[in-house]
C-alpha cells in the first residue's frame, strides 16, 4: 500500500450504506490483510448542512441535525434554520467536500475493524447469497424493524 490508507466514500444515505457494505464485502473476501493489518477507512460525509446567518454547520445525522437546529435557535423558537440535505456526494462544490470529507485537518473518518467487515460479509452473504430460506428467514425476522424502506 503507497499511502499505507484505502479510504471508502460513498454517499451519506441509505445508497451509500449499500455501496460501502458491497465494497467492504469485496476487501474482506479478497483483500483481508488491508482490513486486519488496520488500513481500510470510512468517510463519514455529513447528511445536511444547516445555516443561519453566517453560521454554517454539518450534521452526520437525522439527531445531530435536530440538535443543531435547536442549538442554532437558540432563544428564538421561530429562528429561520436553513436546512440543506446531501442526497450525493456529487451535490456539495469542492470546497464542501475538501472541508467536510476530505482535508485531513477537518474530516471524519472511522477505521474499519475486522468485526464491521465480518458482518458486511455475513449481511451480503444472507442477503445477496443463494441460500433463500436464510435470506427470507432473516427477513421475516426482521421486517417489524424497518423503520426506513427506500424502495
Amino acid at each position: 500500500l503507497r499511502y499505507s490508507k484505502i479510504i471508502i466514500m460513498t454517499d451519506a444515505d441509505i445508497d451509500g450504506a449499500h455501496i460501502r457494505t458491497l465494497m467492504l464485502t469485496f476487501l474482506w473476501r479478497f483483500m483481508r490483510p488491508a482490513i486486519t493489518e488496520g488500513h481500510v477507512y470510512i468517510a463519514q460525509p455529513p447528511l445536511f448542512q444547516l445555516s443561519k446567518g453566517r453560521i454554517s454547520r454539518y450534521a452526520f445525522s437525522d439527531e445531530e441535525r435536530d440538535d443543531i437546529m435547536e442549538e442554532l435557535k437558540g432563544d428564538n423558537p421561530n429562528a429561520k434554520i436553513g436546512v440543506q440535505r446531501y442526497k450525493g456526494l456529487g451535490e456539495m462544490n469542492p470546497e464542501q467536500l475538501w472541508t467536510t470529507t476530505m482535508d485531513p485537518e477537518t474530516r471524519t473518518m472511522l477505521r474499519v475493524t475486522v468485526r464491521d467487515a465480518e458482518e458486511s460479509d455475513r449481511m451480503f452473504e444472507i442477503l445477496m447469497g443463494e441460500d433463500v430460506p436464510d435470506r427470507r428467514a432473516f427477513i421475516e425476522r426482521h421486517a417489524k424493524e424497518v423503520t426506513n424502506l427506500d424502495i
